[in-house]
C-alpha cells in the first residue's frame, strides 16, 4: 500500500472495476450452463479473488481492499445465475418460445438492486454483531490476506499461499478424475428395507468436504440429523407404505420417493424453520436499522465519528432506491401481462405482484442472508426458498384470478407467478451474496458502502449475460419438458429445479398440490425449533441444533450434504488434535486455507469444464472409456479422498510446526 494511507486505502479503481466486470461475464455464463445441467451453481467469490490477486499483483499500489472490490463485483455472477432455477419454467409451460432479453434483464437487475438495498440494514445485525460462521466469506478473506502477506514475504503468508495452491491442485485433479470417469462421480449404496428401500449417496467433491470443515461441527451435526430423518426414517417408511411395482430398481424406488415426497416435507421444514428464524431476527434487525439511522444523523450533525469500516449506504438513499425500483418493476409486470388473457385484471395483478416483491423479497433476503452466514452462499438452499416463494406467489395470483379461471387463464396465471418468483429469487440470492461479501470486507478492513456499490455494478453486468446465454442454450439444447421446436440437439438440458418449480405452480393454481406433505414438514421444523431452544438453554449454552441445517439436509440431495458432514467431523477431530499444542493455532489457520483451496480448485475446474462442454457440444468431453466396475470406481473415490484429506491435514500440521520453530 505504497501511496495510500491505512485510513483511506485504494478500493475503487478503473482497472479493478473492469476486471470485476470481465470475470462476472465469464463466470455468469459458466454458472447458467452448470445450473441447467445439474441443478447446482458454485460460489464465484473465491475464484474471483484468486484471479484478481494474480493479475493485480503486477501493480505496486494494489491493495487487499481493491482485490476485495473485484471479488465483490464478480460474486454476483454465482448468485444471479440462480434465476435459471425458475425462468426455463416459462418455456416448459409453453408461455415463451424463446428467452426475451429485456424482461429477463429487468427481472434480474431490479431484483438484484433490491437485494443489495434490503440487506444494507441487516449488515450490523447479521455480520458485525453476529456469531454466524460465514464459511465462504471467511475463506475468501483468508485467501485475500494470504495473497497480500506472501507478497510482503511473511513466513506464514508464504506457507498459507502454498496451502491454497495444494488444496486447489488436489481438488481440481480430484474433479478431473471424476469427469474422466476414472473414479465415481458419486459413492452410493441402496438397500431393501422390507417392501421398501433406502440408501445414501455422497458426491465425490473435495469442495463440499472443505465447506464442511469451514462450517464447523454444529452445522455438521444438524445436517447429520437431517440425513437420518430423511434417509433413516422417512424414505424407508414411505417406500414401505406404497411399495414399488415389480422390476423397479431399489435405488430408483428410494430416490423416487425422496424426490416426490420427502423433498416436499423438507421444503415445509425449511419454511417453518425460516419463519421462526425471521421472528428471532426481528430484534437484532430493528437494532441494526436504529443504529443505521443514528449513524446518518451523527454524520449530518457534523460529528463524523462513524469509522470508515462501518459506513453503509445512507439509509435515506436505500429507502429512496427501494421505492423508485417499484416503478420499473410495475412496468415490467404490466408489459408481461399486456395483450394476454389476463388484461382485464392486469392492474390488480400488478399491484399484488409489486406488493409480493416488496414483502416476500425482504423476508427472502433476510432468510437467505442468515443461511449464507450459517452454511455459505453456494450451499444456501435457494431452490428451497424458490419453492416457498412460488407457493406464495401462485396462491396470491390464483386468488386474484379465481373469477376468470379457465385453461387459457390458468396458463397465464402460472406464467405470471413464475415471473414474479424470478424477481423475488433475484432479491434473495443477491441479498445472500451481499452479506457474504460484507463479511469478507469486515475481515479485510473494507468500506461497506463501496462494496454495496460494487455489487450493484456486478448485478447489472450479470443481468446482461443471463438472457443471451439462456437463449443460446435454449436454441442449442432446449429443456426437458418444453416443446423445443427449434432446438439443434436432441439432448435437452434437465433443468431439474425449474421443472420442480413449474410443477408446483401448476399444482397450486390447479388445486392438486400435496399440502399435507408441506404441513408434516412444518411440524418437523417446529419440533426442531423447540429442541434447539432446549439445547441452547442448558447450563453451559454451548450446544445448538440449527433447525435450518436439519431442514436443508432433508431437502437437498444426500450427495451434497453427506460430504459436508464428513468435512465437519474431520475438521472437528483435526482441531481437537491440535488444541493445546504450541503450533496448534498456526496449523488451524493453515487447514482453513487448504479447505478454501478445495473450494477454489473445484470451482475453477467447473468453469473450465463448462466451457469445454459448450465448445465440444458433448456432455462428457473428458470421459475415458474403462472396463472398471461401478464398485471399483467408488472404492477409488473413497481411497483418493481419504488420502488427500489426511495427507493435507498432516502437511498443515508439519508446516505450522516448522513456522513456529
Amino acid at each position: 500500500m505504497s501511496n495510500q494511507s491505512h485510513n483511506n486505502p485504494l478500493e475503487f479503481s478503473v482497472r479493478g472495476i473492469v476486471l470485476g466486470i470481465l470475470i462476472t461475464l465469464v463466470f455468469t455464463a459458466a454458472q447458467v450452463y452448470l445450473g441447467l445441467k445439474v441443478g447446482l451453481t458454485f460460489a464465484t467469490s473465491i475464484p474471483a479473488a484468486v484471479i484478481s490477486m494474480a493479475l493485480l499483483s503486477a501493480f505496486k499500489d494494489a491493495t487487499i481492499q481493491e482485490n476485495n472490490i473485484v471479488q465483490t463485483i464478480a460474486s454476483s455472477a454465482g448468485t444471479l445465475a440462480s434465476v435459471i432455477f425458475v425462468l426455463p419454467g416459462l418455456l416448459m409451460i409453453g408461455w415463451w418460445a424463446q428467452i426475451p432479453f429485456w424482461p429477463t434483464f429487468g427481472a434480474c437487475a431490479i431484483g438484484g438492486v433490491l437485494g443489495v438495498m434490503y440487506t444494507v440494514p441487516l449488515r450490523r445485525a447479521l455480520v458485525t454483531q453476529s456469531s454466524l460462521p460465514y464459511p465462504e466469506g471467511v475463506a475468501a478473506a483468508e485467501v485475500l490476506k494470504v495473497g497480500t502477506q506472501s507478497r510482503s514475504g511473511a513466513r506464514e503468508g508464504k506457507a498459507g499461499l502454498w496451502a491454497v495452491i495444494w488444496g486447489s491442485v488436489a481438488s481440481a485433479l480430484f474433479a478431473f478424475l471424476a469427469a474422466a470417469k476414472l473414479m465415481a462421480h458419486e459413492v452410493a449404496h441402496f438397500v431393501k428395507v422390507g417392501n421398501g428401500a433406502t440408501g445414501l449417496g455422497a458426491s465425490s467433491s473435495l469442495a463440499l468436504i472443505g465447506a464442511g470443515h469451514l462450517m464447523g461441527i454444529t452445522v455438521g451435526i444438524a445436517m447429520l440429523v437431517g440425513l437420518f430423518i430423511a434417509w433413516g426414517v422417512l424414505v424407508p417408511l414411505l417406500t414401505n407404505w406404497a411399495p414399488a411395482a415389480a422390476g423397479v430398481a431399489v435405488a430408483d424406488q428410494a430416490i423416487g420417493v425422496w424426490r416426490t415426497e420427502v423433498r416436499m416435507i423438507g421444503a415445509g421444514t425449511i419454511g417453518a424453520a425460516a419463519i421462526v428464524t425471521l421472528a428471532t431476527l426481528g430484534k437484532p434487525v430493528l437494532g441494526g436499522l436504529k443504529s443505521a439511522m443514528e449513524a446518518s444523523r451523527r454524520a449530518k450533525q457534523g460529528g463524523g465519528d462513524v469509522p470508515r469500516e462501518d459506513k453503509d449506504l445512507p439509509i435515506f438513499f436505500v429507502g429512496l432506491v427501494t421505492i423508485l425500483s417499484m416503478v420499473p418493476a410495475g412496468w415490467l409486470l404490466a408489459s408481461f401481462l399486456s395483450g394476454g388473457p389476463l388484461s382485464s385484471i392486469s392492474t390488480t395483478l400488478v399491484v399484488v405482484g409489486i406488493g409480493y416483491i416488496l414483502v416476500a423479497g425482504m423476508l427472502a433476503a433476510a432468510v437467505c442472508g442468515y443461511m449464507a452466514g450459517l452454511i455459505g452462499s453456494s450451499n444456501s438452499p435457494v431452490s428451497g426458498l424458490a419453492i416457498l416463494t412460488i407457493l406464495g406467489a401462485a396462491t396470491s395470483v390464483g386468488w386474484v384470478g379465481r373469477e376468470i379461471m379457465g385453461p387459457d387463464t390458468a396458463q397465464a396465471l402460472i406464467a405470471f407467478a413464475l415471473f414474479v418468483t424470478t424477481v423475488v429469487l433475484a432479491v434473495a440470492v443477491i441479498g445472500n451474496d451481499n452479506l457474504q461479501d460484507l463479511k469478507t470486507g469486515q475481515l479485510v478492513g473494507a468500506t461497506p458502502w463501496k462494496q454495496q456499490i460494487a455489487l450493484i455494478i456486478g448485478v447489472f453486468a450479470g443481468s446482461c449475460v443471463v438472457p443471451p446465454v439462456l437463449e443460446l442454450l435454449n436454441h442449442a439444447n432446449g429443456f426437458a419438458g418444453a416443446p423445443n421446436a427449434n432446438a439443434i440437439s436432441d439432448q435437452p438440458l434437465a433443468a431439474p429445479q425449474a421443472t420442480l418449480i413449474s410443477t408446483l405452480a401448476k399444482g397450486v393454481i390447479g388445486g392438486d398440490l400435496r399440502w399435507d406433505l408441506v404441513g408434516y414438514g412444518a411440524l418437523i421444523g417446529l419440533a426442531l425449533v423447540v429442541i434447539d431452544f432446549m439445547l441452547k438453554s442448558t447450563s453451559n449454552k454451548k450446544y445448538s441444533l440449527p433447525p435450518l441445517g436439519v431442514g436443508l439436509a432433508i431437502y437437498l440431495p444426500s450427495a451434497v450434504t453427506a460430504p459436508v458432514v464428513v468435512g465437519a467431523v474431520a475438521g472437528y477431530f483435526f482441531e481437537k488434535a491440535m488444541r493445546g499444542r504450541k503450533h496448534g493455532e498456526a496449523a488451524s489457520r493453515l487447514s482453513v486455507l487448504v479447505m478454501s483451496g478445495f473450494i477454489v480448485g473445484e470451482s475453477l475446474f467447473n468453469v473450465a469444464l463448462a466451457g469445454l462442454i459448450v465448445l465440444t457440444n458433448n456432455g462428457e468431453p473428458l470421459a475415458i472409456a474403462n472396463g472398471m466396475s461401478e464398485a471399483t470406481t467408488m472404492l477409488i473415490a473413497i481411497a483418493a479422498a481419504t488420502a488427500v484429506v489426511v495427507g493435507l491435514y498432516r502437511w498443515a500440521s508439519n508446516s505450522a510446526r516448522a513456522i513456529e520453530a
